[in-house]
């Protein structure tokens, strides 16, 4: 008898063991889910890969392994990610820099926190066999724009730069390729030569377009982080964090170009591989290098926006870059 009191004892301790090991287990585990730094992010577009690295850190564990939790989300309208970022309503937008220096001179408070897409990929994009050879031929034309208050003002200056006359803008929104297909428009500002252009080559589309920069536009960033001055002084080091592990994923996208696709394929299954692999190796000249803003070539934009009437108040850039991405 005392043998099996022993025994049942010894069950009875190990069982102890196990539960309170199991306890301390859940405690700790319980509080790194609430150590995790919780960000929303909210895209410009739908998910494409103007946007994998932002999937290749999420996908490779680079944001959980800095302790952050990132909650990427879709805009149901194209000029809505700055302005939640601007209310506070997402924590980070991706956003474009001439929207947040127009923003800015219009006394909304937004901050470019990091870069994602460096150089200029909008374009002023037509069907080809609509024989336009120069911009002037759009001189008394329907001429679609893609985001209210950006490329509708894009396309003022576009304009007066290129003697496009008596034109009439028509927002399109997300129906690019159906607004040109239907011929409701002559062209559209706004696609991308890295994606719709593909796109549009998938579906038998043949398409042309006139580069910005190439016709009076200074170059600029396509696509940048922004937030509010409230969240950054609420979360300036997590949105620190977050920006750190974009600039490496970065660097990680081109070490391994195959890799970096197919995480992004993985984070976003409903993408069309084709069109995705084929705007991703053009996309790929034109990612940012580094987080660190050019302020110099951010005020030669905003001169030129006030010079030709996209802003209205003059925008001092050293105001809206946060001081960490510099």
């Amino acid at each position: 008898m005392l043998k099996i009191k022993i025994q049942k004892g010894e069950i009875l301790v190990k069982n102890v063991k196990q539960f309170m090991f199991t306890a301390v287990l859940f405690i700790m585990l319980s509080g790194t889910a609430a150590a995790q730094e919780k960000l929303t992010l909210m895209l410009d577009w739908f998910p494409n890969v103007d946007h994998l690295p932002i999937y290749v850190a999420q996908q490779t564990g680079m944001f959980a392994d800095q302790g952050l939790k990132v909650n990427i989300i879709s805009p149901s309208g194209t000029s809505d990610a700055l302005k939640l970022a601007a209310a506070g309503e997402t924590d980070i937008a991706v956003s474009y820099q001439p929207q947040t220096i127009i923003a800015a001179s219009q006394g909304i408070k937004i901050m470019a926190i990091g870069r994602l897409v460096a150089h200029p990929l909008t374009t002023l994009l037509f069907l080809k066999d609509k024989g336009i050879k120069t911009p002037r031929d759009l001189t008394g034309k329907r001429i679609g724009y893609t985001v209210p208050g950006l490329m509708d003002v894009l396309l003022a200056a576009f304009a007066k730069l290129n003697h496009i006359e008596n034109y009439t803008a028509v927002n399109v929104g997300f129906t690019i390729v159906q607004s040109l297909s239907a011929d409701k428009v002559d062209a559209v500002m706004g696609p991308f030569k890295t994606y719709e252009t593909v796109t549009m080559a998938q579906k038998g589309i043949s398409a042309k377009y006139f580069e910005l920069e190439k016709y009076g536009i200074p170059d600029y960033d396509e696509l940048v982080f922004v937030s509010s001055p409230t969240i950054l002084e609420k979360k300036q080091k997590t949105l620190a964090k977050f920006i750190d592990v974009i600039g490496k994923a970065m660097k990680l996208m081109h070490a391994d170009t195959e890799k970096a696709l197919a995480d992004y394929l993985k984070a976003v299954p409903e993408a069309d591989s084709k069109i995705e692999t084929a705007a991703f190796k053009l996309t790929l000249p034109y990612y940012a290098k580094t987080q660190q803003f050019d302020n110099r070539r951010w005020q030669t934009f905003a001169d030129f926006a006030l010079k030709y009437g996209l802003i209205e108040k003059a925008v001092d850039t050293q105001t809206i870059i946060w001081k960490k991405a510099r």
